[in-house]
């Protein structure tokens, strides 16, 4: 069980402070113990997370492919007039290098989002 000796000093000085200071800065004392408590907390549970050999976990899409969606959609709107300007002035090098070049970046987008998620 951690020691809760350095919060009730904690406390104890912040009520002392207060009857020094008055009212006038009770919001600002408060603040400071809200913080001193939340620092207290987050250090108690990582040392919980530690000792159980659990670590914190990212927070993750429930569907990580659904941020692909939207790139999807891009890719195959911006890919229509691609496609038309591709093939005709280029023909079937400028339509295959086109298309290449598309699947080339949603690959790319779809390997950043597997990493990351």
């Amino acid at each position: 069980m951690p020691d809760k000796r350095p919060l009730r000093d904690d406390l104890q000085a912040t009520l002392d402070a207060r009857r020094d200071l008055g009212p006038d800065y009770d919001a600002a004392l408060v603040e400071s113990f809200v913080e001193r408590l939340d620092e207290t907390i987050a250090a108690r549970v990582r040392a919980e997370l530690t000792l159980h050999g659990a670590a914190p976990h990212k927070h993750q899409a429930k569907n990580p492919g659904s941020a692909m969606i939207p790139i999807a959609l891009g890719s195959m709107g911006i890919g229509i007039p691609l496609t038309a300007i591709a093939a005709g002035n280029a023909g079937l090098v400028g339509l295959t290098i086109t298309w290449l070049a598309i699947v080339i970046i949603n690959v790319a987008a779809a390997a950043a989002i597997m990493r990351r998620g």
